[in-house]
């Protein structure tokens, strides 16, 4: 289990990013949205660590009062749950495992009002918090668990970018660089996301330099 310091790149997700789709509320997709796309401009638009913390943090009081506002909605407690992760990785080792544990609690909330999210949204961002945060005694991590659900977020959206992404690290983070490799150039052919370009660009480079580095640990295997 890695240690938690690598930033966690949710968007659905995560990390993940997957994109809001659409529900029977357009003012609540509209406030989600919002989220999302500020959630994307920090990620990969505010180089200063510190100010992307700073930034996040108002993020995610601003997501808390959507949630709020659409309670038993999964939605805006998927997006709080990415914000509040995409904070616990750039906290002070202090408060990442405090953010990191708010962040899973927020999430399996919304695994519970609806498990099948945003094309595995949900279990996607549960299941890199699973193998990005260290497991017993200093936290919850489990390999176990991040397999099981990056394996059901995969069966949700089997080419899907982030789906692909996380799952290709996974694999390489557990000494699989073969079969991450396979994950990492079937993302890349995930078609273009013209109304998230932002995430779009951004996961996509992070994908190719997740492949060089596979490639270089297979170079020297």
């Amino acid at each position: 289990m890695r240690v938690f310091g690598k930033a966690v790149m949710i968007c659905l997700l995560w990390g993940v990013a997957s994109a809001a789709q659409a529900s029977n509320n357009p003012q609540m997709d509209a406030a989600v949205q919002r989220i999302n796309d500020q959630w994307a401009h920090i990620r990969y638009q505010v180089a200063n660590r510190d100010e992307q913390y700073r930034e996040l943090d108002v993020l995610a009081g601003q997501a808390a009062q959507v949630v709020a506002r659409y309670p038993g909605r999964a939605e805006p407690l998927l997006w709080q749950g990415i914000v509040t992760s995409e904070e616990a990785a750039r906290a002070s080792v202090f408060r990442q495992l405090g953010l990191a544990k708010t962040a899973k609690t927020i999430l399996e909330r919304a695994q519970t009002i609806d498990p099948n999210i945003a094309d595995g949204g949900v279990k996607m961002s549960l299941g890199v918090l699973y193998y990005r945060v260290p497991g017993f005694p200093v936290g919850f991590g489990s390999t176990a668990k991040a397999r099981a659900l990056l394996e059901g977020a995969l069966r949700q959206d089997p080419r899907g970018l982030d789906n692909t992404f996380f799952y290709a690290d996974f694999l390489n983070d557990e000494g699989r660089p073969a079969e991450a490799r396979i994950y990492a150039l079937r993302g890349l052919q995930a078609p273009v996301n013209a109304s998230r370009p932002v995430w779009d660009a951004g996961r996509r480079a992070e994908m190719r330099a997740l492949l060089a580095k596979i490639d270089a640990k297979l170079k020297h295997a």
